[in-house]
């Protein structure tokens, strides 16, 4: 006998099922990493420590295509970090002169060359800001919330680098 819990279960399974039909006939795939059409990749003017040459440095090394390497003599091509500056502005403040708002920035400016010259990506300026409230009652919490976002904004800025690095045609 089919109790209504049975009839519910059935047509649940039956609606995810039809859900992932749908996703998979529609082409829709996750995101993977760029592929880069060289296999050797030498980072400089990166500050020593930088984290954002880390996670580029992780993000490159772990396609299955292309290596950081150390010297020049092993690298097909070279990105060269121009600046790599975060700055923290004051947007808003109370009458009082206490800060209420401010505004992240995080830019970048790079640019892509071959071992003998040759220029591939010219130099390239990537801005991001995120804006966010301060309070001085909570400035643990908007340490940490301020922390957060520039990690946020270095992770795009790494997925905007790749992407442009596969758009290198040739070298």
């Amino acid at each position: 006998m089919l109790t209504r819990r049975s009839v519910l279960a059935v047509a649940a399974g039956v609606a995810s099922a039809a859900g992932l039909l749908t996703l998979a006939g529609c082409g829709f795939e996750l995101r993977r990493a760029p592929e880069l059409r060289f296999r050797t990749i030498q980072l400089t003017g990166f500050k020593p420590r930088s984290p954002l040459a880390d996670e580029l440095r992780m993000n490159i090394n772990a396609s299955t295509t292309t290596l950081v390497v150390d010297t020049l003599p092993q690298a097909q091509v070279i990105l060269e970090a121009v600046t790599d500056v975060r700055e923290r502005l004051v947007v808003a403040s109370s009458s009082a002169g206490q800060v209420t708002e401010l505004q992240l920035r995080e830019r970048f400016t790079f640019r892509l060359r071959s071992v003998s010259g040759k220029e591939l990506i010219p130099s390239t300026e990537l801005l991001l800001t995120r804006d966010m409230s301060y309070s001085e009652n909570a400035a643990l919490g908007k340490e940490q919330e301020e922390a957060f976002l520039y990690r946020t904004m270095q992770s795009d800025i790494v997925a905007q680098v790749l992407r442009r690095l596969a758009s290198v045609q040739s070298f």
